[in-house]
């Protein structure tokens, strides 16, 4: 298709993105780097992508026979979720899966068959009654029902959006009416759960069919949106202002596990301006040979600096630095002297990237001291550039 519709050194260019960033396949585990054997790792913005063109393309060339040919009714595809009717005259459930496993080799198909005529899909129930299929809202055990609670310090929008998705799943689905009463009489007990008055969820529940009915679908697009941080209700009185104008507001809440939980290092500092008190890339440059060693550190550089001279001083090689010092009796400095931060990082992923890409550099410009290996030549450190690494 690329070929057909785009010209062709552009395809090839997209092409050789595309390889070498999914060759930049890693993923990090108890602060140890992996790289998976196949697939892609979770997290990567292609990852869905990728997947779902793969995906796509083998129902397309494999699979769309079996629709076709009446072998299988129905076909339907969420992400890996896949509900399948098929006609027991024509074929079964383990010749499906044996054809559909026999695909692809890293592809597994799992069936999860039907009982007492009901199967869940999502988060739908379906029961096949006659020739019917009745829907109802499936629920795994495991459920909890619990949402923000209705006294949390976060804007109201936040603690409503989980009932908001609930009441209009519960209005758009083709539920039967005595399914809709009962999903009707959950919502309001998880709401009662998590200490909501029942007027306000009422309230929410009549607001979206009214809208609904009247079908507000537009949006004013000419409107601008600006985010406050949610400390205390009375930061309406300043949003408030804003209410007849063309900016929305949106609220973000510091009342997170994550803002709780957070680790606050000294080194992230307003006040540490210094570059000696940063953390980063750094450069440590041989006094006689002027060659660098190349490091990173999520502390400040001032403290590294003082365990390559402590291995020095103690005769012991554990660093590469320290290894070039001891064996060819060449001379160290003092931190101003000889070593400086080349790339500030605050994001401990990002170190050890930044880290191997100046490593790179340095070793094809030939300022790399020996001892420290370069044998990593991935090829997106090719495309990378940075301005100034001297």
């Amino acid at each position: 298709m690329l070929d057909t519709q785009n010209n062709r050194n552009i395809t090839q260019q997209i092409l050789q993105l595309l390889n070498t960033t999914l060759q930049q396949n890693y993923f990090t585990f108890a602060n140890k780097i992996y790289q998976p054997i196949t697939g892609i790792s979770m997290g990567s913005p292609l990852s869905n992508d990728i997947t779902e063109i793969f995906l796509r393309h083998q129902e397309q060339t494999l699979l769309k026979h079996l629709l076709e040919n009446k072998t299988t009714e129905y076909y339907t595809r969420y992400v890996d979720d896949i509900l399948i009717i098929y006609n027991t005259e024509h074929t079964n459930m383990k010749t499906i899966c044996h054809y559909i496993n026999s695909i692809h080799p890293n592809l597994t198909f799992t069936p999860t068959h039907e009982h007492n005529n009901t199967i869940s899909f999502l988060d739908l129930l379906i029961t096949r009654k006659n020739n019917t299929l009745d829907i109802n809202i499936y629920r795994k055990s495991t459920d909890t029902d619990t949402t923000i609670n209705y006294h949390s310090n976060h804007p109201t929008e936040q603690k409503l959006a989980a009932y908001r998705f609930l009441i209009n799943r519960m209005l758009t689905l083709p539920l039967t009416q005595t399914n809709k009463n009962k999903e009707w009489l959950k919502i309001q007990t998880i709401a009662h759960n998590n200490n909501f008055p029942t007027q306000l969820i009422t309230k929410l529940k009549t607001k979206i069919q009214n809208q609904q009915k009247t079908n507000i679908t537009k949006q004013d697009n000419s409107k601008q949106w600006t985010t406050f941080t949610y400390f205390t209700p009375k930061i309406r009185k300043l949003t408030n202002v804003f209410k007849d104008t063309k900016l929305n507001i949106v609220f973000r809440t510091a009342n997170t596990i994550a803002e709780k939980t957070k680790t606050k290092n000294s080194h992230n500092k307003p006040e540490d301006t210094q570059d000696n008190k940063k953390s980063g890339v750094y450069k440590l440059t041989c006094r006689t040979c002027d060659k660098a060693y190349i490091g990173q550190t999520n502390r400040n550089i001032a403290i590294r600096h003082s365990e390559h001279t402590r291995y020095i001083r103690t005769n012991n090689p554990q660093s590469a630095y320290a290894e070039h010092i001891l064996r060819n009796r060449h001379e160290y400095g003092s931190l101003n002297n000889t070593m400086k931060l080349i790339k500030p990082i605050n994001r401990p992923s990002q170190l050890i990237p930044y880290e191997q890409l100046i490593i790179q550099q340095f070793f094809h410009k030939g300022s790399l001291i020996p001892e420290q290996n370069c044998y990593d030549h991935n090829p997106l450190f090719k495309l990378a550039k940075i301005v100034d690494i001297t």
